[in-house]
């Protein structure tokens, strides 16, 4: 006896829904306009289905899946560069959006990847043990990772911002890449709260940190250069 998940999900349109996933490199498992709009959407062994609802409020919805994966990094470039293709950049804010992609302190690799109708997607794959590391003790790593879970579990980017302006301007010394860190997390909290002029200050002091480091230096980079892509021209 085999059993196989597939949730269903409320959308505004199963065209619009359609096409955001195909862009990801879906393929459909279902599509009905008449009498009930309804789409299956499939990549691999990962299957979501949507129901047409016109009512359906994007802002209000709490509607999450997570998706367990052996090959994260792969994935998230894959839904990069298919956004990337489609709307000419990485949306980092408001609908559908696409989170940085880092390590957890739950020990599990991952991102996030909000749909148009507010769908999100949780992405990771585990890269230790399930038990929760303990909050970091030491001033600068407990400030980036209380800063990291507002910003990514809670989505308090004005909490995420005074925790992070008040390490920025404390004087504790700080390597290059947890000035990095810091200057990235307070940048993206910048741009989801649309603070223009402090989002492009904190992305050109970023830049101007070395180049270099640990594993997650490379993600803080590549989340940089998504942000770039957010902020409006002058």
């Amino acid at each position: 006896m085999g059993e196989k998940v597939m949730p269903i999900f409320p959308c505004r349109s199963i065209e619009v829904t359609w096409e955001f996933y195909r862009v990801l490199g879906f393929e459909q498992s279902a599509w009905q306009r008449r009498p009930n709009p309804y789409l299956g959407v499939r990549r691999g062994d990962v299957e979501l289905h949507f129901f047409g609802w016109r009512k359906h409020d994007p802002a209000a919805s709490m509607n999450m899946c997570y998706i367990a994966t052996t090959a994260v990094d792969d994935l998230y470039e894959s839904f990069r560069g298919g956004l990337r293709q489609a709307l000419g950049r990485v949306p980092a804010r408001g609908l559908p959006r696409l989170s940085a992609l880092r390590d957890t302190s739950y020990g599990v690799r991952q991102f996030l990847l909000n749909d148009p109708d507010g769908l999100q997607l949780r992405i990771g794959q585990p890269i230790s043990g399930p038990t929760l590391a303990p909050v970091p003790t030491e001033t600068v790593a407990k400030a980036l990772h209380m800063a990291t879970v507002l910003t990514e579990s809670k989505g308090d980017h004005r909490a995420a911002a005074r925790i992070l302006d008040h390490l920025l301007a404390s004087g504790e010394p700080l390597t290059a890449a947890e000035r990095l860190k810091a200057l990235v997390l307070r940048a993206d909290a910048a741009v989801h709260m649309e603070e223009w002029p402090r989002a492009r200050a904190l992305i050109a002091e970023a830049r101007g940190v070395p180049a270099g480091g640990p594993a997650g230096h490379a993600d803080d980079l590549r989340r940089l250069a998504d942000l770039e892509e957010a902020v409006p021209a002058q």
